[in-house]
């Protein structure tokens, strides 16, 4: 049944995109465009899918082929195959694989096919664009259900002292939820405490400091000192515990928010993710997006038929379609002046998280400081390392991990 309705819901789609679909003459041969995607059918898969089914249905020639991975599957399949000479032909990803993989010379630049003076922001590497925005943001918000909680907290310990009394009420199981396991998720409070991942060079680590042990204490608080946040908690975990209405607040991004959207309906509220008391500052998530980006070896009549079908993907219908179903900020930058956003709002509450939040670190450093922090943050949730010694830790694994790409 759910398949039934995925495919029912790409055909009604494909009917309502193919409209916008430009009328041109299709590439003389037959093409097969093999896309790789990290969305899946919880978030955007089948408005992608309807996508590629309304293009072809304007250019029968044109034919695609998409397959849905998980992000860090993708990126590593990706530089896999490239390798070995069977890359996908394109890919709608997220903005922190551009970094290696302009470095390995995996993508190539777009400048001379797309305008991307129309868009909101593009990866710009040594002077060329090698990606085209399909949705800008991609950022961590607060999440809250209104049947437990009228409005935002507006500091961390309001947040605080409203998920003590939920619990102590027994209205929810935990007042508070979201993903432990991953860094991406400690790197809003870091920058809630003034800290950076990274000095003003923008490539070296400065991961043991007062800002991060600070964020680092701040976590291991929330679940051993405040007990207001789960003993574990993994992506699906805090999911499913706010779908349930176990959980009352969540921090999670803004792919998700059609998903959450249906669950809770009206009872759904988006804000920022509440000031951290003692600094006055909010926490600033990273910001960046969503993709498309070509394999560097992909020519001739699939290069332009990649450039076209980009170019209507990303075109004012399609990017108003994306984001009124999916609640997501477009790439466009006429699509981000609609209306539709700041009267909705799911969008204006994540235009305004957007605002305060840090662009994320296109570069190939990053990849060495996600694995540093990962084992060092779980250990201080886990209660077996002290926040001050996982800092220390944290900036060892970096610098030897940078070092380790020369």
């Amino acid at each position: 049944m759910k398949r039934l309705i995925a495919m029912f819901i790409v055909v009604l789609l494909a009917f309502a995109l193919v409209a916008g679909c430009a009328k041109k003459v299709a590439p003389p041969e037959d093409v097969v465009i093999e896309m790789w995607t990290q969305e899946n059918e919880k978030e955007a898969l089948p408005y992608l899918q309807a996508l590629a089914a309304a293009y072809t249905a304007a250019h029968p020639n044109v034919t695609f082929e998409i397959v849905s991975k998980e992000t860090e599957v993708l990126r590593e399949d990706f530089q896999t195959s490239s390798l070995a000479g069977n890359a996908p032909d394109l890919l709608w990803t997220v903005s922190d694989h551009a970094g290696p993989f302009v470095v390995a010379q995996l993508i190539q630049p777009v400048d001379s096919l797309i305008n991307m003076n129309d868009y909101v922001e593009s990866v710009v590497m040594d002077n060329k664009t090698w990606a085209v925005p399909i949705a800008a943001g991609n950022h961590l918000t607060f999440l809250y259900n209104k049947k437990f909680v009228a409005e935002a907290p507006a500091d961390s310990d309001a947040m605080i002292a409203l998920a003590k009394q939920l619990q102590a009420d027994k209205k929810v199981t935990y007042g508070l939820v979201f993903n432990q396991l991953e860094p991406f998720w400690l790197v809003p409070f870091l920058g809630g405490f003034n800290g950076k991942v990274f000095a003003a060079d923008g490539v070296t680590p400065t991961l043991n400091t007062p800002e991060m042990i600070a964020a680092l204490q701040f976590f291991y608080d929330l679940k051993f000192t405040h007990k207001i946040v789960p003993v574990e908690a993994d992506y699906s975990a805090a999911d499913t515990l706010f779908k349930e209405g176990k959980a009352a607040m969540l921090i999670n991004g803004d792919w998700s928010f059609s998903d959450y959207a249906t669950v809770l309906g009206a009872d759904l509220g988006i804000a920022r993710i509440p000031m951290i008391k003692s600094t006055g500052k909010y926490p600033a998530p990273y910001t960046a997006g969503k993709y498309y980006m070509i394999a560097a070896d992909v020519t001739g009549a699939k290069l332009e038929a990649c450039a076209d079908f980009i170019k209507f993907a990303t075109n004012y219908e399609n990017q108003i379609q994306l984001v009124t179903q999916y609640k997501r900020l477009p790439g466009l930058k006429a699509a981000l002046a609609d209306p539709v956003i700041a009267n909705d709002p799911i969008l204006k509450g994540s235009a305004e998280q957007m605002s305060v939040g840090t662009p994320q670190p296109n570069v190939l450093e990053m990849r060495a400081v996600w694995d540093a922090m990962k084992p060092e943050m779980n250990k201080v949730w886990g209660g077996k390392m002290k926040p001050a010694d996982a800092a220390v830790a944290m900036q060892a694994a970096a610098e030897a991990g940078i070092a380790a790409q020369k």
